[in-house]
């Protein structure tokens, strides 16, 4: 039987909305799942029942066949025995004791001599031994990180949940994080889900994305699918992006790069520090749509020829997907759908503009 983490969490609040949220994915493979929705959407509420940190109202979790919660049987296992470990927005560090401590915290049951050991082996891994000796508040936002980050994997735990790991950073630091994290993350060998209301972030730290809308999750699947392909209008809203293609960047010159993703080729202004694998991103809202025919009337230099895969009107707006060596998402207004005769089959040319390639580097 293959491990996994399962939940069905009804959480009911006075005066406010019912969560209720229900979810599967193996413990195997991808080790990052990222809780991805708007501000209200439930995602910390389910981060807390995992953790033990609030008893739902109905349900049950399920962790690698073993029963943390169920309603129905009375059954409530503590934080403790869990063996979860948590990141929070602020990281929750004591201003009063050295990295150090803060990181040996929780082995308080382990001899000193091999607490001592445990605390350098994760100093070292997580490079920040020559910081032991310092008081968080001597510390960047980056070292206070990977002292949270420390501090949680020390008690070896079977799961590790975070909530807004990089919420608390201001944005420049944050941009230059994201990649440190996911690297983090997928060396620990301990399986994750974060929370993030942020796109970029869910791109740069997840292998899997769990979408929340309105206390329900709608949609689990691989990030780049998720984006790709939403389930139904709710979850495309909330993405907000969906053409997100795993994709392979080399260098062109006049700060250009070429962007290599499925079949097809795309030119995108250079993002700097990003080479190699990443994700590229565009909104429905930039791919124009023109007629096959008009291909050398245009002098943009992402012109790709496809077919009509599928057309759903939305109001006064038309999506429309294009297999053009890659599935690509227009949305374009009902009167150019008309214009156009936009119907499954109809040959097209989608044009994108370079700067509306966006890159999103992905580590490990």
């Amino acid at each position: 039987m293959e491990r996994s983490l399962s939940f069905e969490i009804v959480r009911r609040f006075a005066r406010g909305p019912t969560v209720e949220a229900r979810a599967a994915w193996p413990l195997s493979g991808d080790p990052v799942t990222v809780l991805f929705g708007p501000s209200g959407s439930g995602k910390t509420t389910v981060l807390r029942a995992l953790a033990g940190l609030d008893r739902p109202d109905a349900g049950a979790i399920s962790f690698d066949g073993e029963a943390w919660f169920d309603a129905a049987r009375g059954v409530f296992v503590t934080p403790q025995a869990r063996g979860v470990g948590l990141l929070f927005q602020e990281y929750a560090i004591f201003p009063h004791l050295s990295v150090s401590a803060n990181v040996g915290f929780g082995l308080h049951r382990l001899g000193r001599a091999e607490r001592e050991g445990r605390v350098a082996e994760l100093a070292e891994r997580l490079g920040i031994a020559e910081l032991l000796h310092r008081r968080p508040a001597e510390l960047s936002g980056g070292q206070r990180q990977r002292v949270a980050l420390a501090r949680a994997l020390a008690p070896r735990p079977r799961l590790l949940l975070l909530d807004e790991p990089l919420s608390a950073l201001d944005a420049p630091t944050r941009e230059a994080l994201r990649a440190e994290l996911r690297h983090l993350l997928e060396s620990s060998g301990v399986p994750a889900v974060v929370v993030t209301h942020d796109r970029t972030e869910a791109l740069a730290l997840g292998d899997r994305l769990a979408v929340l809308v309105e206390g329900r999750i709608r949609q689990v699947g691989p990030v780049h699918e998720v984006f790709s392909a939403p389930a139904d209008v709710e979850v495309a809203r909330v993405v907000g992006t969906e053409n997100v293609f795993p994709a392979h960047l080399s260098r062109l010159p006049d700060g250009l790069a070429l962007v290599r993703a499925g079949a097809a080729e795309l030119v995108a202004v250079d993002p700097g520090a990003v080479e190699g694998d990443a994700y590229a991103c565009i909104r429905a809202e930039d791919v124009v749509l023109e007629p096959a025919e008009d291909a050398h009337l245009s002098s943009a230099r992402n012109r790709l020829a496809g077919s009509v895969v599928s057309r759903r009107d939305e109001g006064p707006l038309v999506r429309v997907a294009v297999d053009c060596g890659i599935r690509l998402v227009a949305l374009v207004t009902r009167a150019s759908a008309e214009r156009l005769e936009l119907a499954p089959g109809r040959r097209v040319l989608a044009v994108v503009k370079a700067p509306n390639v966006r890159i999103v580097p992905r580590a490990g």
